[in-house]
Parts: structure tokens; sequence; C-alpha cells
């Protein structure tokens, strides 16, 4: 049976690299124990997972049918597949969380939104690249990748400026 716990850790700081205003991306892992780029997002009302992450995983079975339409702040929208429970692990913090299932592109595997934050209890820095949130042994945190987000906000700037000089 497939592993269907997301597990965030924490990332060594990056020798030279100065707190920014960047997305928060942190370091989760599926069960091939592969880096799954994952956005936690304050202004998301909603937790979203690729459906191609589910497949990989062999979770794709356990999908919820369930049609949503997302909207972001682009205008642009998304139909969603379904829904799907999955266990989160951060730092020892275990969480049921839904995640609506949607499959397209979207720069990231994962976006964690309010929902989760809320649950967890979490403060998100994106200034410090940084989450922190309680435990039973104490205030964790997750520090993000500062190089990793920079490289995915030049991909997705140079994605969306392609597609406007298409249009």
């Amino acid at each position: 049976m497939a592993d269907n716990t997301i597990n965030g850790t924490r990332n060594p700081e990056i020798q030279g690299e100065q707190p920014h205003f960047e997305d928060t991306i942190s370091d989760t892992r599926n069960e091939e124990n592969d880096a799954t780029p994952t956005h936690v997002d304050p202004g998301s009302s909603a937790n979203i997972i690729q459906w191609r992450v589910l497949e990989q995983a062999k979770l794709s079975g356990s999908i919820i049918p369930a049609t949503k339409l997302l909207a972001g702040f682009n205008l642009a929208s998304v139909t969603t597949w379904g829904e799907i429970l999955l266990l989160t692990n951060a730092e020892g913090v275990m969480k049921t969380t839904l995640f609506e299932v949607v499959d397209g592109d979207m720069g990231y595997n994962i976006i964690l939104g309010r929902q989760w934050l809320h649950e967890m209890k979490a403060v998100p820095s994106t200034y410090h690249q940084l989450l922190t949130f309680p435990t039973p042994e104490g205030i964790k945190q997750i520090k993000g990748d500062q190089l990793a987000a920079r490289e995915m906000n030049a991909v997705l700037i140079s994605s969306s400026k392609g597609k406007e000089r298409a249009s």
C-alpha cells in the first residue's frame, strides 16, 4: 500500500542568501523520497495537489469525485477533478488535510493554503522564507529554499510572458 503522507522537513540555510520577498517553498517528500516543490500560500483558500503527483504515488484511486471551480488572482480558473484526504507531517505535527485535485500546470505540485495554515496554527513569513508553528515539543520552523523560489518564479514569469505574446 502506498504511503499517503506528505512530509515537511527543515531545509539547511543557503550560504550567502539574505531574507527577501519571494514565495515560500518547503521541501516535501513523496513515497520515493523525491523532493516535491510545495508552495505555502496564505492567500489560497484551498489546499491543492496535482493529479500526476497522486498518480505517481498510486493514490489516484482514492480521489473523491467532486467538481469545483477554483479562480486565481490572474482571473484564470481551473475545474477540480475531485478531493482527497492526505496525512501531512510537518516536523512531527500530523494533520489529515483535504486537498482539491487539479490537472494542469500551476508551477508547484502542492499548494498549502489558509485552511492548512490555520489548522497548523502556523505563521508564515515570506520575507524570512519561514513557517513557524507550535508542536508538543515547542515551537518548530520550516525554512524555505530561496534558490528554489527564485528559480520557480523565473520559470513562472517566463512562462506567463510567452502566453502574453501568443495572445
